[in-house]
Order: C-alpha cells, then structure tokens, then sequence
C-alpha cells in the first residue's frame, strides 16, 4: 500500500514539475519574444507614453509682383493657451483659486468672455487647452507681463505661429488666392504653388513625467521647420491696379450682370501683367461677400441660417472666387476672325489681293446667316476692309475656301483646342465641334467666333502669337521661385510651343488692324494717340440662355488689342458678359476700356510714341530753383505758372512723367504749399471740341482717349469724376468713342 503511495506521489510530483517546467519555458519564451522580437514594438508604445512633440509650424513663403512688391506674406500671431492639469495641481497644492484668477486677467486682455475661460479651465484634465488662437503682438506683451507678475510660467504659455496677410487688401486676388485657417493654400497661385510656398514643418519632443513635467532625456529632440520658398510673380502692380480700376469702371457704366474681366499679356514671353475679374473678394477675410453679392443674398427673401440661404451664400461665394479669366468659357465672337484671316492667309486660301462682296447676310446650309451691317458692305472690296469692317460673309466666304479639314488644324495649332497650361488652378477647356461634325453651317458660323467657346487666356493666347510674329507662347504667371536666402531655385525660361503661321502673314494681319484702329474700322475706339494699336471688337451671343420665346437675348462684349515696340510687345483683353446698357456692342462697352488700359499702360513700360507733336510729356521740376524751373518749361516748350513767394519748386501738377495735349499744355509750380485747386466740370454730353476749350479754361490739362478726335462726336467718359476738387494743372482724359459700330 506505501509503495503504490509512492508511486502515485511520485507521478503527481513529476506532473507538477512537468507543469511548471512548461510554464517556465513559456515564460522563457515569451521573454525572449518581447525583449527580441517585439521590443521595437514596446520601445515605442514606451516612448509614446512618456513623451510629448510640439509642431514647430514652417513661415509660409511670400508672393512677389514683379517689381518685389509684397502681395502675401505671412506675418506673426501669437497662441495663448494653458494646462488645466498644472492649474488643477497648483490649486491642490496652494489652496489658491488660480483658475478664476487666469480666467478674469486673460478675460480682461484678450477680450474674452471670462466665465467661458474658466469652465474651460475647470472642466478639463488636459496639458493644452487654446485660449486664443491668434492674438495680437499687443495682447501677447499683456499675457506675458501677467505671467511673469504672478509667476504663472507652469500654468499660462504664450507660442507664436504664423498667419497669411495681403497688404494690398483685394488687388490681384483671383490671381493670388488665399489660404484656409490650417494655412494651406485654397485657391489661386496659393493653391497652384503650395508645396512650394508651404515648406515642411519642423518638431520638438520631449519626455515627459506623470504629471506632464517636462525631463531632460535621452527622449528629447529637435527638427527645426524648413520654411516654405517665395514666388516672384510677372504681375505688375500699376497695371494690375489700373487694369482693376478700369475693369470696374466698364461693369458699372454698362450693367454688366456676368462680370467683367481683363488680362495684359507680355507678347513675346507669355507673361501675365494683369489678370482681374470685377467684384473681387478681400484674401485677408476670403469668406466675407463682397458688396454686390451680399446684396443679392439679403434681398433673396431667405431667412438667415436657412438652407436655401446657406446654399445660395455658397454659390455666391464660389463665384465671387472663380477667375473668370481662367476658368470660364465664352463665344469669342468676331475678335476670332484674326485667327480665321491669319489661317487662311499662311494656308495661302485667300490673298491680300482677293476681293469679297457682302449683301448683308450669306446663305449657307439653307440659312441665311447676317452680317452686322445690314445693308452690306458692298461688293469688290478686299480682304483688309472685310476684316477691319468685321463683315460676316467676307468670313464665310475665306473658310469655305480654308475648308473645314484646314481649318480645324489651324485651329488646333493656335492652342484654341487645349489648354494654355498656365500656372492657375481650374482652366477651363473649350467645347469645339468634332472634326467629323464641321459642316458648312458648322464652319460658317466658327468662322466669325460662334457656336463654340473657349477660355479668355486661350483667346488671348491665341492673338499673342499673332502679335509677336506667328509663334504660340505658354502665359505664366511665376517667373522665380527664391529660397529662404535668397538663392533661385527657379526661372522661367520662355520657348515657343510651335510656329502657328509665318512672320509675314502676322505683320500683314497686324498692319490691317492698325490701320483699321486708326482709319475707319470697327476698332477705332481702341486708339491710343501717339500708338498703333492692332484691335478686334468682338459682339457675341449667348445659345443657351434662351427668352421664352427661344431667342438668344444676351451678349457679350469684348475687345482684344496688342501694340508692339522693338523686340517687346503687350497684348491685353476686356470682356465684358451680359452688358445690359442700351448699347451692347464690344465696340462701345470694350473698346474705350481698352483704348483707357494701352493708354495707361504703353508710356509706362516706356514704349515709343509716334506722334510726339500731339504729346507733350511733362518733365521733372522739383527740387529746381523757381529761376531754372521756368527756363526748363521754356525749353520743354509748355507753359507754366508760379504759385507761392519760394526761391526752389517743391511741387508740380501735372505729375512727372504725365502725357498731355502739346497745344496749350500748362504745368503749375508751386514753391510753397498752397491751396490752388479747381473744380472739375461735367463733359460728357457736350461736344469734343467745346470740352477741351472748357477744360483748358478751367485750368486743367487735356488728353483724348482712343478713337476720339476734335469734332462733332459727344464726350461719354471723363477720367476725373464731375465736381472733383484737383489741384489746378491737373490732367482730365476725355473720350467722345463712336457709336455708329454694331461689334
């Protein structure tokens, strides 16, 4: 009996060894696998927990224009936050009461409601809780001298982070964009170049104890951000802003419903000058509608907060955003008969020599299809007169003979087809017929800019390669891209994307439009005096917005110009959508504009003036003693006049460097500050010639806008508003355009 209790003992000890030897190899083994197999694992999910990062936020890059003027920036706003645990813990240990005493005083400095601070601070065991998120350089000084007052290091943090701002409030802000609150970019070049203008932020982590208490370990390290790299843009400010001006200006004599936009573009290089939609929404608070489109919603009848007004404030918003020189499309009307002339003639389907014959319409297809010009243009006359007089059936008639498999290709190779590739976001691709679909009404009503749509820097593209001797160029928008010290990472080089027609067909279709501009063509009202201007008006309609009686009933008017000087050149567009003046024409609602912009923009660049006997450009006199000031007048052959009692010039009106009429032009030179204005007149309506002789009488000087010239046309624009108060020598820009152009 003992021995069979031995054994029995002797087998439950060997089957508890045996247990516990499995389990000390499995505890082995499982050792061995944490400490070897999964101790990266654990490592990590260790120094997760005893260590804490702060983002250490890269400076955005700027935004140049191309004279290094700031368009964007990114400037410092300061983080105010605290750790309710270390107050929390602070109070258990003092007995003091330091969340009412942080709520009141950041209350007080930040302007915050104080009650909200502290049931912040109250109800939450967090390390980081956000005060204010972008507090002024001022309230930061204030928390900081309340920290170090009250010893509060432990409980109250200040961290300075950066905030996107643009200086020029909404100039160029289609073009520029904005940024959201995390910084990155939304719209624009913001958008387009945001990797770049980003950088990549930098880290500090540290180890941290039980109670958040920051330790000095082996855990800590440090990534210093990487700022983000700058743009310098082609965008000129002065143009930029008169272009904005004008623009404007067009949208409100003429009611434009659909905007109005504008684009001056380098000829040779393809580089962007100016690029403007009206009704421009402010970068710095991009989600605030601009005056018109707020006006629209409050008079929606919607009830705030409603979902009907939440929907209709967003589609406002998202137009008031869109670049409409970018991302919308439009019929470009007869401003596309340069392509069709220029097409035509390196095809060699037409010559200079060709004569045309218009009846006031052409019977295509079984339609009759219109010329503007009802009663027709007449017959045997040739090819320039047909374009500069933008008749219809001259059109139709030199594609019929391009042919509709030509024609296509021609159109292709001006880029009409594609996009132009510019640096923007959202450009918009034409709708054109399908080769297969070009019938004889198809190219008909194409060869005169209907029936289809392109973008408006397609179109203007397209005419630039006319304008620089036949070759197609990319418009870019960027021209460097410099680091933080200052090094350039990039420059545009310009290269011709393909010869679309040769150099002699572009100046002979250039010399036809000048000559139309300043002879009798249809694009008269885009003359600029002393310039040759190369213009196309341009009147089209809209197909798919019908009345209720299936007629097309808005249009669109628009004007494309290019003048060049030596080895530069500029070409600009205005197009201005739905015009819903009595006039409708891209002759009168474009063409002065235009006319306004090359005028501004042409003595600035420094082109040359042909016609320097009918311009007088004023000379620099500041700083001359009175004595030399009115020999220099002498010698610059205009008169003047002295106001004040001083020996030296400290000011003159008009402006260095102003462009006025040479007969009877005045400049005024003050020695001493004074007083001396006058009161502008009201011009339009009057006669051209008795404006200027009332002009002249008033004390200002005059300069005559395009297509205006002494005679029996009425004055419709004046530069300076009636009843203005300027300082007498001041220069006034009439316009008298014709009227008598239906396109």
């Amino acid at each position: 009996m003992k021995a069979e209790t031995k054994v029995s003992t002797s087998k439950r000890s060997i089957a508890i060894l045996a247990v516990l030897g499995l389990f000390a190899s499995y505890l082995l083994f499982t050792v061995f696998r944490l400490s070897v197999f999964m101790n990266e694992y654990y490592r990590e999910k260790a120094y997760e927990q005893i260590t804490t990062s702060s983002v250490l936020k890269a400076e955005r890059g700027a935004i140049y224009d191309s004279n290094m003027n700031l368009l964007a920036g990114s400037g410092n706003v300061f983080r105010i936050f605290v750790s309710p645990r270390e107050i929390s813990l602070a109070e258990r240990e003092s007995g003091g009461e330091y969340g009412r005493l942080i709520a009141n005083a950041l209350g007080d400095i930040l302007s915050l409601d104080k009650d909200a601070i502290y049931n912040k601070i109250s109800n939450s065991a967090l390390l980081d809780v956000t005060v204010k998120k972008a507090a002024s350089k001022e309230e930061y000084e204030r928390v900081l001298g309340f920290i170090s007052e009250m010893s509060l290091e432990r409980l109250v943090f200040t961290e300075a982070e950066t905030s996107r701002y643009y200086p020029e409030g909404t100039l160029a802000a289609h073009v520029l964009g904005f940024t959201g609150s995390d910084n990155q970019g939304l719209y624009g070049l913001e958008y387009q170049y945001n990797d770049i203008l980003s950088g990549k932020d930098g880290y500090y982590v540290y180890a941290k104890d039980a109670n958040g208490i920051a330790l000095d370990t082996e855990y800590s390290s440090y990534s210093p951000a990487q700022n983000g790299q700058s743009l310098v843009t082609t965008i000129d400010s002065y143009i930029q802003s008169e272009l904005e001006a004008i623009i404007t200006r067009a949208e409100a004599n003429h009611g434009a419903q659909n905007r109005v936009c504008g684009i001056v573009m380098d000829t040779k290089t393809g580089a962007i000058l100016a690029m403007a939609t009206t009704r421009p929404f402010d970068p710095n608070s991009p989600f605030q509608l601009d005056e018109l489109s707020l006006s629209e919603l409050l008079e929606s009848g919607y009830a705030e907060g409603s979902e009907e007004y939440k929907k209709l404030k967003t589609e406002l918003m998202q137009v008031m955003w869109s670049n409409k020189a970018v991302s919308e499309i439009y019929e470009p009307g007869s401003t596309f008969k340069i392509v069709t002339v220029s097409a035509a003639l390196d095809a060699g389907a037409t010559t200079l020599e060709s004569t045309f014959s218009c009846k006031g319409y052409a019977e295509v297809g079984g339609w009759k299809i219109r010329c503007h010009k009802a009663g027709g243009h007449g017959s045997g006359f040739p090819l320039s007169y047909g374009l500069q007089m933008s008749c219809n059936p001259c059109m139709i008639a030199i594609s019929e003979k391009l042919g509709s498999e030509s024609f296509y290709s021609y159109v292709k190779s001006f880029g009409l087809l594609d996009k132009t590739g510019i640096d923007l976001p959202s450009e918009a691709t034409a709708i054109f017929h399908k080769p297969e679909s070009i019938g004889p009404t198809e190219l008909a009503t194409a060869s005169f800019g209907q029936r289809f749509k392109v973008s408006i820097i397609n179109q203007l593209t397209a005419i630039a390669a006319v304008a620089n001797g036949g070759e197609l160029v990319t418009p870019y928008l960027v021209d460097k891209i410099v680091s933080e010290d200052g090094s350039i990472t990039y420059e545009h080089k310009t290269e011709a994307k393909r010869r679309v027609v040769s150099e002699e067909v572009a100046d002979a279709v250039s010399k036809i439009l000048i000559d139309g501009v300043n002879g009798s063509g249809g694009a008269k009202n885009a003359g600029v005096a002393g310039y040759d201007i190369a213009a196309k008006t341009g009147t089209s309609q809209k197909f798919d917005i019908l009345d209720e009686n299936g007629n097309s009933y808005l249009r669109i008017g628009s004007t494309v110009a290019y003048s060049t000087d030596s080895d530069s050149g500029i070409a600009a567009i205005i197009v201005v959508d739905e015009p819903s003046s009595q006039v409708k024409y891209g002759s009168v609602v474009a063409a002065p504009y235009i006319s306004e912009l090359m005028e501004k923009a042409l003595p600035y660049l420094e082109f040359k003036s042909n016609e320097v006997d009918q311009l007088c450009e004023i000379g620099s006199y500041v700083g001359l003693t009175a004595d030399a000031a009115k020999e220099k007048a002498k010698d610059d052959g205009i008169g003047y006049s002295v106001v004040g009692n001083g020996t030296t010039v400290i000011g003159q009106c008009p402006a260095n460097g102003e462009y006025v009429l040479a007969e009877n032009a005045r400049v005024i030179l003050y020695t001493e500050k004074a007083d001396d204005s006058v009161r502008v007149p009201s011009f339009v309506g009057m006669k051209l010639t008795d404006a200027v002789k009332l002009a002249i009488d008033t004390g200002l000087n005059v300069r005559l806008g395009g297509g205006s010239a002494i005679g029996t046309d009425t004055v419709t624009y004046q530069s300076l508003p009636p009843e203005t108060v300027v300082t007498r020598g001041a220069a006034i820009t009439l316009r008298a355009p014709s009227k008598d152009f239906e396109d």
